[in-house]
């Protein structure tokens, strides 16, 4: 038997971290939007084993994958005795803050979950993400959500109509950043280290708003305090962006991909051409509407 599925990636509209745990953790509230840019995954049962290929070849491809290791999990949990070949076909860029691999690592367990008829709950699924990693819960669902704790405890929200119609652009300089380097380096910078609690309820009050104006979004990320200031690129990216027609830009994740939201598709589109013209095709840009 063969299955076929899309795994997409997300935005963080909000990343605050409120402090850093006893357990070495960071306590953080985050808002994610899922993005309709995807990866491919093609299932394919086998007797036994599980086999991983990629056509990408700086992926690693067994059991320090999240794909093999989600369904290793899948094959333990679920007592299910046989095998899965497993391609990826990789479209979004890897450490790049959008959440690829953690959306892999899901997909899996929803592709295999349906592959071997539904062996497995939702909460045992869920339960496997946890383990798997902070934001892998979150693609469970690929709705926007609420996040809390370590980015395990997921709230999916009604909607956000004030994004309804739309645009997004996405853009990747090419380079990646080290998540656990930009963890550990806010510790220079106490405010972003201990955040305000309660920014990302507000800010998903304030997507309930069809009439709140992409330009007045409470945007904000704790990691661009490292980040930004190692890589000042991104900084003059987010402002060529503001000049040429985006209503806010900000870092997704631990980076380096930078967001813009646009009000239509032609302003979007205008302001990639801009981008390609200053920084030069090497960049990895994509734009799409909000879903």
């Amino acid at each position: 038997m063969t299955l076929t599925k899309l795994s997409g990636c997300k935005i963080n509209l909000i990343l605050n971290i409120l402090c850093k745990r006893e357990d070495g953790f960071h306590e953080l509230e985050t808002l994610m939007l899922p993005v309709p840019v995807h990866d491919e995954l093609h299932f394919k049962t086998a007797s036994k084993g599980i086999e991983l290929t990629c056509g990408s070849s700086d992926l690693p491809t067994g059991p320090d994958n999240l794909i093999w290791r989600a369904a290793d999990a899948f094959f333990n949990t679920s007592g299910i005795d046989s095998g899965i070949k497993i391609e990826l076909t990789k479209n979004i860029p890897t450490a790049a803050g959008l959440g690829g691999g953690s959306g892999n690592a899901a997909t899996t367990l929803l592709g295999l979950n349906e592959l071997f008829d539904a062996p497995l709950t939702m909460q045992q699924m869920t339960d496997i993400c946890s383990q798997l990693g902070s934001d892998i819960p979150f693609f469970l669902h690929n709705r926007p959500s609420l996040a809390f704790g370590r980015g395990e405890h997921v709230e999916t929200l009604d909607g956000s109509p004030a994004l309804q119609g739309k645009w997004l652009m996405l853009i990747n300089p090419g380079f990646g950043v080290s998540t656990p380097w930009a963890y550990k380096n806010l510790a220079r910078f106490p405010d972003a280290l201990n955040g305000r609690e309660g920014r990302a309820k507000a800010l998903a009050a304030q997507l309930i708003d069809p009439a709140t104006p992409l330009a007045d979004l409470d945007l904000y990320n704790s990691l661009e305090a490292p980040v930004l200031e190692k890589y000042p690129i991104l900084k003059i990216l987010q402002e060529h962006l503001l000049k040429h027609g985006a209503a806010c830009s900000m870092m997704s994740g631990s980076g380096a991909t930078t967001f813009a939201l646009f009000e239509d598709e032609s302003t979007a589109a205008s302001a990639k051409e801009e981008v390609l013209k200053e920084f030069g095709d090497s960049f990895w840009v994509s734009i799409t509407a909000i879903s």
